[in-house]
């Protein structure tokens, strides 16, 4: 018997282990070369591999939830059975349909690449989707095969499954419970994996090893409204309109010129702290998989345009899946929102291994006193965190005074010098 052994390889970045987040195969299947084979989690993103050369399935390295070591046999193919059945064929003349589907193809190359546009997929193949999309298909229980997708190959698209869901819920009251039934009895035990295990190992990771220095501060963000309604009011119908979170973005990248000790990250392993020059900021986004940081790189050099644009981007793609590794790591400092739901104060952990996170609380009129009057005003928290070893409790306050202040007159976020 001939056999393949197909080894982890690198995920980019140094990663060392990936975690198995689903398998597309099973023991016995017989996969044809490129074909995908299971989708791997790292810290950044996950990845889906695709079979180096055909053959069948003869070892696993694992099931969904385990970790596997990068350069660790992660699968093997029986190559003797595809031989005999490719024996059987006669080899596809090289016509002008097929000759721009033959390539050679790397087999580390290929693991990290998905079936190019022009290789129609076989009647047998997998549904094509992100394993997000698959996580989530297995909570709300639907059949995959059941969802047309509207992507390339027939791909699921993130709208195709929300669709399909929306389609498919009945309303409460149109499912009958069976006659005698408990709906409050028993419970539903979900295995922590995935992102949502890497969530939990870097949240823990950073409670217990950074001494939290926590501040709220109160801004009113009245004249900023303002402002923010203004240049909304002169965009085009259609046009994306601008949220209060790149003009806070655009503040924060101001003050940061002034308190650099916050614009870093802490080397554990070399005891060093780096203070960065640029800086690129993290926007941490809620997503169904759970909480992702993507980055705006070079922030400094961006206008408010461009920075709203960017932030848009890149949140869109950290929901849909679509966003890169690269687009996935290397902020220097986070901005953390929960927009409608932000309540009045939040303590938000810091995103290791940087020492500053800024959260928003959600804006709300109340009467404040000003000049001897009650007056109604737009209010905004700040509630920030602070690595207490590296950013003395007075930087972090004056930090977000200044930070404060230039909300407060907002003409001075576009003011340089």
């Amino acid at each position: 018997m001939s056999e393949y052994i197909f080894k982890l390889p690198d995920l980019g970045e140094g990663t060392v282990e990936a975690e198995i987040a689903e398998w597309m195969v099973k023991m016995g299947d017989m996969v044809q070369e490129e074909d995908t084979i299971c989708a791997m989690l790292t810290d950044k993103a996950a990845v889906e591999l695709t079979a180096p050369v055909s053959g069948r399935v003869s070892f696993m390295a694992g099931a969904v939830g385990d970790t596997i070591g990068v350069g660790t046999p992660l699968i093997i193919f029986d190559t003797a059975t595809a031989a005999a059945t490719a024996a059987k064929k006669p080899e596809p003349s090289a016509t002008p349909e097929n000759r721009d589907q033959a390539r050679v193809v790397d087999p580390v190359a290929a693991a990290a690449t998905v079936r190019p546009a022009s290789v129609p997929l076989l009647p047998d193949s997998p549904v094509r989707t992100s394993p997000s999309i698959r996580q989530r298909a297995r909570e709300t229980g639907i059949d995959l095969n059941r969802v047309k997708g509207t992507g390339p190959q027939g791909r699921i698209l993130q709208a195709d499954f929300d669709a399909y869901l929306a389609a498919s819920l009945l309303p409460a009251a149109a499912v009958p419970a069976p006659a005698g039934s408990n709906r409050t009895a028993g419970a539903t035990e979900i295995k922590v994996i995935g992102l949502r295990r890497k969530i939990a190992q870097r949240m823990q990771q950073a409670n217990q090893e950074v001494p939290h220095f926590a501040y709220v501060e109160e801004v009113d963000v009245t004249e900023l409204e303002s402002l923010r309604r203004h240049l909304n009011s002169n965009k085009a119908a259609g046009e994306d309109t601008l949220t209060l979170l790149p003009f806070i973005g655009l503040a924060l990248l101001r003050v940061l010129e002034q308190f650099p000790q916050c614009n870093a990250h802490y080397d554990k392993e070399r005891n060093v702290l780096i203070q960065h020059h640029a800086v690129h900021l993290g926007i941490a986004t809620q997503t169904s998989d759970g909480l992702k940081v993507p980055v705006v790189r070079h922030a400094e050099t961006h206008s408010l345009a461009a920075l709203a644009a960017e932030i848009r981007r890149l949140t869109r793609a950290a929901r849909d899946n679509t966003a890169s590794r690269e687009e996935l790591s290397g902020s220097t400092i986070t901005l953390t929102s929960l927009g409608k739901l932000g309540g009045i104060a939040s303590t938000p952990i810091i995103n290791l291994p940087e020492v500053a996170i800024i959260g928003v609380n959600k804006a709300v009129e109340r009467p404040v006193a000003q000049s001897g009057q009650i007056v109604i005003r737009l209010m905004m928290n700040l509630s920030s965190s602070f690595d207490h070893r590296f950013v003395d409790g007075y930087d972090a306050a004056a930090m977000i005074q200044a930070l404060k202040q230039m909300l407060e007159q907002p003409a001075t976020i576009f003011m340089s010098g």
